[in-house]
């Protein structure tokens, strides 16, 4: 199933994935910083959905206290809890 979040406080506009038998695939951000988040993308990929929330939950890099990885996995837990 495709996923579409829209993150807070952070550059990117738009996380979208997919979550399959509890494993995380396609993550593509909109916005942000392209290398870094295209690098997010391709080292979570195949990932169980729950080591990626683990993994990412908390990171910050702005004064709101988030990051893409940290929406990232608020959209995951979102998903999973839906």
């Amino acid at each position: 199933m495709l996923y579409t979040y829209q993150p807070k406080g952070v550059c990117s506009t738009e996380i979208t994935f997919e979550i399959a038998d509890g494993v995380v695939k396609n993550v593509k951000f909109t916005g942000g910083c392209r290398g870094n988040l295209t690098a997010i993308s391709r080292l979570l990929e195949g990932l169980p959905a729950q080591e990626v929330i683990l993994k990412m939950k908390g990171i910050t890099c702005r004064p709101s206290g988030a990051s893409c990885a940290d929406q990232l996995s608020c959209a995951l837990e979102k998903a999973m809890n839906s």
